[in-house]
């Protein structure tokens, strides 16, 4: 029997990062032929997931320019990606999430009328520009898709709001909690020297991460002023913050927070690192969507430095509160988990809505039963 051949497209740490266990999965299943393609939208953050996960994609499109525009990547990457489809023709592109990636290999899939599979589907802030350019990416990703691999039940409400056929729709489980099995370690030796110095006992240590381009400009300036006045506030709090390389995002960071005691400032950390850091950490301050699902599984506490976020379920369930991005409301939400123990404590103790770490053998299943190669449909996750 001819094995059905899929093509797994990413780009981005994130993205990487989320697609590693189910690329991992899907090589193992016999019953198709499993091809990876990058586009290196980001180059050194990329490698260094595909090291730790050992993936050796077979081909590799290397777009990153310096200083590189929307227009750029998403041009690159379409060209790139139609030539890699026109010699394979997969008979599914898988993509995942909401990067400028996914959306050029979803278009260039639709040119060669390809099936595409939508990995974490269904997310919705319904506001283009937040956060930009992930919304629309994911909402145009999805309206081409055919198969709706959704993480949670309210993603799937959002997909059937939008017309989407309910049996096109697969509710997974995010394949982030996946990883999470393989990358914590109790006793973790960091490869950045001076995380190990840092006495997790003594300090409540604060991990930080803020770079999205909606909050470029004064309010990534106001989170970092909030920021510097909690650590002046609680001489107990450190900050460890790792810092992406945009120009961007490394001026005001360091203009405002460089060169206190207790703030470190950092490169960005590879997978295994970040994640033993987060979980050693007392609470987290992201704009990251990624951090918003990983860190509730580690019983801390996240705070988004954001205005809207496409991952309500974790608002709902306790595990994430909306902290905005003006100064006096990043401080006061941050306060407040620093002073009050029943409102920690209750962030602490909320159940992850977003995974049991299951994600990628279900989406492995549902590829199976689309084509016709199982008979059930595999079970959801609720």
């Amino acid at each position: 029997m001819k094995k059905r051949k899929i093509l797994c497209v990413f780009g981005t740490r994130p993205e990487a990062i989320k697609m590693a266990p189910l690329v991992l999965a899907l090589k193992k299943e016999e019953r198709l032929d499993t091809l990876v393609c990058v586009t290196a939208q980001h180059r050194q953050m990329l490698d260094q997931v595909l090291d730790i996960f050992s993936l050796h994609p077979e081909y590799d499109l290397n777009i990153m320019r310096d200083r590189q525009t929307l227009e750029g990547i998403t041009t690159r990457a379409l060209v790139g990606l139609g030539e890699v489809m026109e010699k394979e023709q997969p008979d599914l592109v898988l993509v995942h999430g909401d990067t400028t990636t996914t959306f050029a290999a979803s278009l260039a899939a639709f040119y060669h009328k390809i099936p595409v599979g939508h990995v974490e589907a269904g997310l919705r802030t319904y506001n283009k520009y937040e956060p930009f350019p992930e919304e629309m990416n994911r909402r145009l990703t999805g309206a081409i898709s055919t198969l709706h691999f959704a993480p949670t039940p309210l993603a799937r409400e959002h997909l059937l709001k939008e017309n989407v056929d309910r049996d096109n729709i697969y509710v997974t489980g995010n394949t982030v909690i996946d990883v999470l099995q393989t990358t914590i370690e109790p006793d973790y030796h960091f490869t950045v020297p001076v995380l190990n110095q840092i006495d997790f006992s003594a300090h409540r240590v604060i991990a930080m991460t803020a770079h999205r381009r909606e909050n470029l400009g004064q309010p990534l300036e106001e989170i970092c002023r909030a920021v510097l006045q909690i650590v002046e506030e609680f001489p107990d709090v450190m900050v460890v913050y790792a810092v992406h390389k945009n120009p961007a995002v490394t001026e005001p960071v360091h203009r405002i927070l460089g060169g206190h005691e207790r703030i470190l400032l950092i490169d960005p950390l590879d997978l295994k690192d970040m994640h033993n850091l987060l979980s050693r950490s007392y609470l987290v301050l992201t704009d990251s969507g990624g951090l918003q699902e990983e860190v509730p599984s580690m019983g801390k506490p996240v705070l988004v430095l954001r205005n809207v976020t496409e991952r309500p379920e974790g608002v709902a369930a306790g595990t994430l509160k909306l902290a905005g991005t003006k100064q006096a409301d990043v401080y006061q939400a941050t306060k407040t988990l620093l002073t009050d123990k029943a409102a920690y404590q209750a962030m602490a103790q909320a159940k992850n809505p977003f995974g049991d770490g299951q994600a990628s053998k279900r989406i492995v299943q549902a590829i199976l039963y689309e084509f016709g190669l199982e008979q059930v449909r595999p079970t959801e996750f609720a």
